[in-house]
């Protein structure tokens, strides 16, 4: 099993927004994914920005590529807010095999719902 891991920073006043809007574009997009096992989103406030990781699990490197193309270790951005409510377009993301996983089951991405990227 395979865990992306995406980083970005907003404005803190735009951190309820960019919180919302992963939430309606990022994570539905990742979850309609053939290989996608589920996402988590983190935030951590500072004084002036909000940083955000999203955390995403693949069956196989190989599944990430389906989507991200031949170099899954760069960044994908697709979505019509993200020059608006980034600071930066970080250029990478990173990938770990993941060797433990002891969390108990739990939820999962609804995998009936089909999204699209909105350009």
């Amino acid at each position: 099993m395979i865990m992306r891991i995406w980083h970005g920073t907003t404005a803190r006043a735009n951190g309820d927004s960019f919180f919302r809007y992963v939430l309606e574009t990022g994570v539905p997009w990742y979850c309609s994914l053939e290989g996608n096992l589920g996402v988590m989103v983190l935030r951590k406030d500072e004084a002036e920005t909000c940083e955000f990781m999203l955390l995403s699990l693949w069956n196989s490197l190989e599944e990430v590529r389906k989507f991200a193309g031949p170099d899954p270790d760069r960044a994908i951005y697709n979505f019509a807010k993200d020059r608006e409510l980034l600071l930066e377009l970080e250029p990478t993301v990173a990938h770990y095999q993941i060797l433990a996983d002891l969390r108990p089951a739990g939820p999962s991405c609804d995998k009936s719902i089909k999204y699209s990227i909105i350009v």
